[in-house]
């Protein structure tokens, strides 16, 4: 069916089986091997730092330039990022950066008003139309090779995270640390694109569904402040206020603090200002 932006969404099954395999492993490989609360303990470990990486990195950094780092650290930040298997940095930001520029519009490539919630949620990641990196909505990253590499090759950080695990705890800790994780992790990251706009609470008046959310917040280390996010995108914190709990903000900080990264981009004051969407 042809929608408003002009394409059609069919989700493609086959070229999808992949991803669908490695959801089969994350819900039947834990019955398969022995188990120990230390391989969950392993798996919700890796879904932090993972997470981290995603919403401090590929979003914060790299998506919306909201500090500035060092070229080492940028590096760090992307291959940390690819371990979560959500293509690289470079795919990424600029997808993310087009949504901002067309959020919830015919063009807005996972809006659930326009496609639904599956569309907005997986749909668009399986689809060969969004497969390809548009370097020229990111010219500011695609000028450095070590950042294009990796996203040529955005399988390489999951493959040598896998790797790792099963030399140093074996299947059992593959499992968990790959494949459970990184399910966990896709959808808890997938949930901006379609809870984040069809469930929670709007303060600022975005022209969009943006919405704010305590319980996506908590699951995505403060990424469903959501609403805040829209209405000021360059802000290295997303929790406006102290009861909008931000982890990543946190983790920032403390990056800040050791000279890592540097220039964090605070809401203004005025922001902070209760104001009521109309």
């Amino acid at each position: 069916m042809e929608n408003e932006g002009g394409w059609v969404e069919r989700i493609p099954h086959a070229r999808s089986a992949p991803m669908y395999a490695i959801h089969a492993v994350a819900l039947i490989g834990p019955f398969l091997v022995p188990f120990s609360w230390g391989y969950v303990w392993l798996a919700f470990a890796l879904y932090v730092v993972r997470m981290l990486a995603l919403s401090g990195g590929y979003h914060r950094y790299f998506a919306h330039r909201s500090y500035k780092t060092g070229r080492i650290f940028q590096a760090v930040l992307a291959f940390v990022g690819g371990t979560c298997a959500q293509r690289g940095a470079l795919w990424w930001a600029a997808n993310h950066r087009d949504h901002h520029r067309h959020s919830d519009g015919p063009e807005d490539l996972h809006s659930p008003r326009r496609r639904g919630l599956l569309w907005s949620h997986v749909g668009w990641v399986l689809s060969k139309r969004f497969e390809a990196t548009r370097l020229e909505q990111v010219p500011d990253l695609a000028k450095y090779p070590e950042l294009r590499w990796l996203d040529r090759h955005h399988f390489a950080p999951s493959w040598v995270l896998l790797g790792t695990l099963l030399l140093v705890g074996g299947l059992p800790a593959a499992i968990w640390g790959s494949f459970v994780s990184t399910v966990v992790l896709w959808h808890g990251t997938f949930t901006i694109n379609s809870l984040a706009h069809a469930w929670g609470s709007q303060r600022y008046a975005t022209g969009d569904d943006s919405r704010n959310n305590a319980v996506l917040a908590a699951l995505t280390l403060g990424e469903g402040w959501h609403n805040n996010h829209h209405h000021y995108p360059g802000s290295a914190t997303l929790g406006f206020f102290w009861w909008e709990i931000d982890v990543t903000s946190w983790v920032l900080k403390g990056l800040g603090a050791t000279g890592l990264i540097w220039d964090l981009r605070q809401p203004p004051a005025r922001l902070r200002l209760l104001k009521v969407a109309r």
